[in-house]
């Protein structure tokens, strides 16, 4: 399986949560959006551990089978076909969670996310 790793989980396998670990060894590939990794350098540079915190991400982007993942003009065509969906059915997202959808559409990844937003998706699919 080919996972989009979103920042919820990224955070849990840093913390050690239960099973995160497991699920991310078990991937072929991880992906990781630009959008997540935005939002995790945004704690780091408002948080007391910024440093560090940017050490580990490293080290973990490093690994073999990760890698960050950037949108591209057909990511643009997935993002409005998420926005038009989630705006008809009157269920918005946070914009960086849409592109993150779009990507995972986009390159047949299965979203690892604790969001529960992210079932107004039901054509993504989730761990």
């Amino acid at each position: 399986m080919r996972l989009a790793l979103d920042t919820n989980r990224y955070v849990d396998f840093c913390k050690n949560a239960p099973g995160v670990a497991e699920t991310l060894e078990r991937a072929e590939a991880v992906y990781m959006a630009f959008a997540v990794l935005g939002e995790l350098r945004a704690g780091f540079a408002v948080g007391s551990q910024g440093p560090a915190n940017e050490r580990t991400l490293r080290r973990f982007l490093m690994r073999e089978g990760v890698s960050a993942l950037f949108p591209d003009e057909q990511t643009t065509h997935h993002y409005a076909t998420v926005y038009r969906q989630l705006r008809q059915q009157g269920t918005p997202i946070p914009t960086n969670d849409m592109w993150i959808a779009a990507l995972a559409l986009q390159h047949d990844l299965v979203l690892y996310a604790r969001d529960q937003h992210f079932d107004h998706l039901p054509q993504l699919l989730r761990v």
